[in-house]
Order: structure tokens, then C-alpha cells, then sequence
């Protein structure tokens, strides 16, 4: 199979039908043998009737269902399990990205080599105080840390080398973070491509101001996963130590100055206390670095997440 689709979806059963005979004229006309697979996270309307109506009349549509919403990155951690393509391509469900741009995708992968190329909506139809500022912002501080040259880590619309989406493992909201995360599995050939942002035409947005914090601690979690995931107490020993030798310096000066001045106040001065709260700040990173160890030894593999229904896998 040339290409499997997976589409994440959230109430969007206006959309569907559209969506996916446009998929399918496009594919066909390219020559493409494809899947589309169908991940409701927990929708409340009628999304999965539409699902199931959809893989009646086409074996090649497939869906997933979860028993209640656990969020983007859940959906595409089992879409991205359950595809059997050679190149994955991801796009959202509210038909703002435009399946037209599949055959150059499927050709950057396939053809020229990249493991990823994400999508760059360079012209937005967003709201520029809620979405586009905001996004800006987040994707300039995401370059910095992640040294990938992207201007949109979050557009949903991205390729993928088959092998890219079977070595990662998407959960929390570390969507946003597909190319950091596949950066830090080896692979390093990601490439961008401008695509067009239509504007939504059916439902709303699923927007959210907790994104913006949810963003920046993922941002954080996934810098400190990726470089110290298999060695933490490479860390954790690292402070532990700082701390710990500024504790037992402060201490020895301390224990010096009594000895050469026996009048000198001890346990009454600010170095004392100081000396004491670092030791045990050192003491305790190197513990957090120990446990950490056991735990990265002996993690378990994928999140599993509850899936209630599935058709066509």
C-alpha cells in the first residue's frame, strides 16, 4: 500500500463525507493505493454512524473509536498503529487542509527522501489575537529549543516515512512536537512545504487557551525526555553534585572558621543553614536521579488507551 491517511477527528460528522471523497478522487487520479483511517476521540454527534456508513460503501475507509476524548496525540498514536502504508500522511477532519496537497507530500517522501515533511499554512485564516499571535510565538521559542528550522510545528497536516511513525510514540499533547520527537528517534532528514488553510466550513473550532500553557510545559517535558529519557541520573547526578559540593565547601569553611576562631557563631550564621538546604537538596537529586534509573530500565512500552470500537483493522 502507497499511503495510509489518518484523519483525528473530534464532532466533525458535517465534514466526513466530503473529506473523504475528496481523499479518494485525489488518490485515485494519482494512482495512489490508499487508506483512510478514521480516529474519533469521543465525538458527541453523529461522527461514527458517518464512519461506519462510510467503510459500508468503501472497504478502504477504516475507523477507530474511543470510548471518551483523550485528546489529539491519542488519537494519532493508535492511527499511527494501525497504519500500513509505506508513507502516513496526517490532516485534520474540518476539511481546513486541503487533500490536493497529498500527491506532493506522498512524492517528497517517497521520491526525494525526507522521513518528515510538515506543513507550513503561510497564509492563516485564524483569528490573529488567539491563534496566529499566539502561534508565532510558539514556534519561534520551539525552533530555538529544538534547533529544527520549521515555521509551523503544528499544522496537522504532515508526511511521514512509514518507519518514523512505528519509532515514536505520541501521548500527552506532544503532537505539537511530532518533529522534535522524531528528531530524537535519529531521524534527521525533515523537510516543510508550504499548503493551503482553507477556511472552516462546517462545526467550530476545538480551541483552547489551555493550550498555551499545556504547550509550553510539553515543550519542557520533551526537551528534558529526549535528551535525558535512557540517562536521567546523568541529570539529576549533575545537580546533585553542584549542590552537594557547594553544601560540603560552605560546611568546611564553616567547621575552618571554628577551629582558627573559637568564638566564631556557628549555627547562627546564613552560610550554616545554606550549607545544610544544599546538601540535602544534592542528597535528594541524587535519589530522583537512582529511582529515575529503575524506572527507564524497566518503563513499559505504548500508552494504551480504551478503544471501544473499530472497523476495517
Amino acid at each position: 500500500m502507497n499511503l495510509s491517511l489518518v484523519v483525528p477527528l473530534l464532532d466533525e460528522a458535517e465534514s466526513l463525507p466530503e473529506l473523504c471523497d475528496w481523499i479518494k478522487r485525489v488518490c485515485t487520479a494519482n494512482n495512489l493505493t490508499f487508506e483512510i483511517i478514521l480516529v474519533d476521540d469521543g465525538s458527541a454527534d453523529d461522527s461514527w454512524t458517518v464512519i461506519e456508513s462510510l467503510r459500508a460503501a468503501d472497504d478502504r475507509i477504516k475507523g477507530i473509536k474511543f470510548q471518551r476524548n483523550y485528546g489529539k496525540s491519542a488519537a494519532l498514536n493508535e492511527g499511527f498503529k494501525a497504519a500500513q502504508g509505506d508513507v502516513v500522511i496526517t490532516m485534520d477532519a474540518d476539511l481546513q487542509d486541503s487533500p490536493d496537497e497529498i500527491p506532493e507530500l506522498y512524492q517528497m517522501i517517497s521520491v526525494e527522501g525526507y522521513d518528515l515533511v510538515s506543513g507550513w499554512k503561510k497564509v492563516r485564516y485564524d483569528n490573529k489575537l488567539t491563534k496566529n499571535l499566539p502561534s508565532k510565538l510558539f514556534n519561534a521559542v520551539t525552533r530555538k529549543v529544538s534547533d529544527i528550522h520549521l515555521h509551523d510545528f503544528n499544522c496537522g497536516l504532515k508526511a511521514y516515512r512509514k518507519k518514523v511513525v512505528k519509532s515514536i510514540e505520541v501521548y500527552g499533547e506532544m503532537h505539537r512536537y511530532i518533529p522534535v520527537l522524531a528528531k530524537w528517534a535519529g531521524f534527521k532528514k525533515i523537510g516543510e512545504k508550504v499548503v493551503e488553510h482553507r477556511k472552516r466550513k462546517y462545526g467550530i473550532s476545538k480551541f483552547g487557551w489551555s493550550r498555551f500553557i499545556n504547550g509550553f510545559l510539553d515543550l519542557l517535558s520533551i526537551s528534558f525526555v529526549g535528551k535525558f529519557s535512557k540517562r536521567p541520573m546523568h541529570f539529576f547526578g549533575l545537580w546533585g553534585s553542584i549542590f552537594f559540593l557547594l553544601g560540603l565547601g560552605m560546611t568546611i569553611y564553616l567547621v575552618i572558621a571554628k577551629i582558627v576562631l573559637p568564638d566564631f557563631p556557628l549555627t547562627n550564621r546564613p552560610p550554616f543553614y545554606l550549607a545544610l538546604v544544599a546538601i540535602l537538596i544534592g542528597m535528594q537529586l541524587f535519589l530522583a536521579g537512582f529511582v529515575s534509573e529503575l524506572v527507564a530500565r524497566n518503563a513499559p512500552g505504548r500508552n494504551a488507551y480504551l478503544v471501544e470500537d473499530k472497523i476495517g483493522l
